[in-house]
């Protein structure tokens, strides 16, 4: 007994089942891409998103092997397609597919015996240098006829097959003729569309979700829609702008080229311990209060302010917005003021602390006595209905974009359940985490369905943070995280722009605009509003707490906004399908600390149009400076030839310049702070060096 001890948790392998499966293939498949966290959750995608798929693979010796991805559509369709080898010679096989349908994708990874490759790597060395040369041939031949015996190809392959082993096989031909019968293009076409193949291996199968276009690509714009429009008496008493004012405000918006609309909450606002204007606890008869104190006499999650207008009113406002082509988002804020409904109706839903007082909502140091945060342990099922019955009636009202606020303050089980519910009966939704917090948090999210989240954008300023973010971006949490880069929001108004002029206005919008397929923009950022409360980093007079209506149409006739600038950024998006994708982003080298440089790259097959589409950044990241040095470009990250030399045209300024790998550049933030450059294309020859 001693000496069979503890065999029991060893492997079934090792305790003589001989005929028990192993886990490994004959040709191990290993590491497929993309998955989330050994498959517990699907990847993602949306419709026409070129994904990267990709899986380590190798064999025992020196015989090569063939790799390829099996993939299948929603609908059935299933295609193979060959895969290569990393040039990093890791033994990862990669392949780049744009999905093209919203659904559920699965796939599958192949790794096989390349006997046909194996053969001509080792006739190719042995024949040349009169070793085993008959036995080199009559391999072959074998090869040949093994292939135009099989009656799963077509007779004219079959043919051809034949034909080659009959000249490998034929000793009177000379040794150059005999190894010419390989090179045939219509054999070589057969055999790349289906290898000579042993030892097939078949991996596990992963699912790819396949979300609608707009869960990863869009451009936002954020407006109070109780602000468009408001009025101020002499008294100092305000009317409120209603959906009908705000309306007026939807043609602008569109010819900005924005296609969603984001409306902070429209529900009825709580009067106890209303904040006034700056967050201040004295409050004045005219003061609104904040839109996330939600819940009144007049209703709660699913009824609208009557300041604001009725039901009718929302729905012309919304009908209006898809006319103009905007989606409206609204804000899912999954809290109360202490006058909710809820807080007599479900007590339940709230945490009551030991004085018998409602906890209310804290972010240190951030107090939120308005707002009476929700418990979502003492009756879980209830407040589960009841989110999935708001979410459905707004839903049915034509909404199917949701902000959600601070996802990151409710158990990550609930989103999971809550998503996948909604998802299911409407897999047009889109949530977008508005989720600033720990980045294991923040990614979390995503992976348990929300198709969109804020970042860290903000708070990334310098060469190397921006480098660093966008390229993890592009490839680390691409798979599970859609990031939607806000230049500035009612909450955010970062010391950058605050003490960076106008220049920095510009350069956030630019790179926000270029980096990601999905941006936005809180209104007020075209009129370069940079005035902080003092300590805190949001604007004064914070838009939260008070109307803010702006003249607009002042702005434009002094020419003092940045509306076409952002008009540009749009219409440049919407013109190159490059930048709205997330995982194509590289970066480049320059010779100066503030001056960033990145590409954007879709080859001719993957753009839907037959033509390259490459852009190049580079941005002067400095608001406050004029620089000058040399960026370096790997050309080859956006489809040129090693030492190529090639045209570029400044999509801003229309400028156009030829380029190689190493090129001067002059950026005055004053002026024009960022090239946005496509690339027109190779010229012949090479750059000189």
């Amino acid at each position: 007994m001693a000496k069979t001890a503890g065999l029991k948790n060893l492997p079934q392998t090792t305790r003589g089942t001989h005929d028990a499966p192993t886990v490994i293939g004959r040709i191990p498949v290993l590491d497929l891409s993309p998955q989330l966290n050994d498959d517990l959750w699907p990847a993602r995608a949306f419709v026409g998103e070129v994904v990267p798929f990709a899986a380590t693979a190798f064999r025992e010796g020196h015989d090569l092997i063939g790799v390829a991805l099996v993939l299948t559509a929603p609908d059935g369709t299933q295609s193979t397609r060959p895969m290569t080898p990393n040039t990093a010679d890791t033994d990862r096989w990669e392949v780049r597919v744009p999905l093209t349908s919203q659904g559920n994708w699965t796939y599958r990874v192949r790794a096989y015996a390349d006997d046909f490759a194996t053969w001509q790597h080792n006739a190719g060395i042995k024949i040349p240098a009169g070793v085993d040369v008959e036995l080199m041939f009559t391999i072959g031949a074998q090869l040949m006829s093994a292939a135009g015996a099989d009656m799963a190809r077509t007779a004219p392959e079959r043919r051809e097959f034949r034909a080659a082993a009959k000249l490998l096989a034929d000793t009177t031909n000379p040794l150059a003729l005999r190894l010419a019968a390989v090179d045939n293009p219509q054999l070589v076409a057969f055999i790349q569309a289906r290898p000579l193949a042993s030892l097939e291996s078949l991996s596990a199968e992963r699912t790819v979700i396949v979300e609608r276009a707009r869960a990863g690509v869009g451009s936002w714009y954020e407006f109070f829609p109780r602000s468009e429009g408001a009025k101020r008496a002499a008294d100092g008493s305000w009317t409120s702008g209603t959906f009908r004012t705000a309306a007026k405000r939807l043609p602008a918006v569109a010819a900005m080229g924005f296609d969603v609309l984001y409306l902070p909450p429209i529900h009825p606002i709580g009067t106890a311990f209303r904040k006034g204007a700056n967050n201040s606890l004295t409050v004045g008869p005219n003061d609104p209060g904040s839109p996330w104190a939600i819940g009144s006499a007049d209703g709660g999650h699913d009824a609208i302010h009557p300041d604001l207008g009725t039901v009718e009113d929302f729905t012309h406002f919304v009908d209006r917005a898809r006319k103009l082509g905007l989606e409206v988002a609204l804000d899912f804020a999954l809290q109360a003021s202490p006058d909710h409904p809820w807080v007599t109706e479900h007590p339940e839903w709230f945490t009551t602390l030991p004085d018998g007082t409602i906890a209310f909502a804290e972010n240190p140091p951030k107090k939120y006595q308005d707002i009476y945060p929700i418990n979502f342990d003492n009756d879980p099922e209830g407040i589960r209905a009841e989110s999935l019955r708001i979410l459905r009636h707004w839903i049915g009202l034509g909404v199917n974009i949701f902000r959600v606020d601070n996802p990151h303050t409710k158990p990550l089980d609930f989103w999971e359940w809550l998503i996948r519910e909604v998802n299911a009966e409407h897999p047009d939704v889109v949530f977008l985490a508005e989720a600033f917090t720990r980045p294991a948090l923040m990614q979390a999210l995503g992976k348990v369905g929300f198709q969109q989240s804020y970042t860290y954008f903000t708070w990334r300023n310098t060469k190397t943070e921006l480098a660093e973010f966008f390229h993890g971006l592009a490839t680390k949490t691409a798979d599970f995280l859609r990031p939607n880069l806000f230049v500035n929001t009612p909450d955010i108004l970062t010391e950058y722009l605050q003490f960076g002029g106008p220049a920095a206005f510009k350069i956030r919008a630019a790179l926000a605009a270029m980096a990601a397929p999905t941006w936005g923009v809180y209104a007020g950022f075209e009129l370069f509003e940079n005035v902080a409360r003092v300590g805190a980093e949001e604007s004064i007079d914070s838009e939260k707490y008070e109307y803010r209506p702006r003249d607009w149409a002042q702005a434009a006739t002094q020419g003092t906004s940045l509306a076409p600038y952002i008009t540009q950024l749009n219409r440049i998006r919407s013109e190159h399908p490059a930048l709205r994708q997330l995982r194509n982003l590289d970066i480049h080298a320059s010779d100066d600390d503030s001056i960033l440089v990145f590409s954007k790259y879709l080859a001719a097959a993957e753009t839907g149009t037959g033509v390259d589409d490459a852009i190049i950044v580079v941005a002067n990241v400095d608001p406050h400076s004029v620089r000058h040095t040399t960026v370096h470009l790997d050309v080859t990250r956006f489809g040129l030839e090693p030492g190529a030399t090639f045209d570029v045209c400044d999509l801003i300024t229309g400028a156009i310049w030829t380029w190689s790998a190493d090129n001067f550049v002059l950026l005055d933030a004053f002026t024009e702070p960022v090239h946005i450059l496509r690339v027109l294309g190779q010229k012949p020859g090479k750059a000189s060096a």
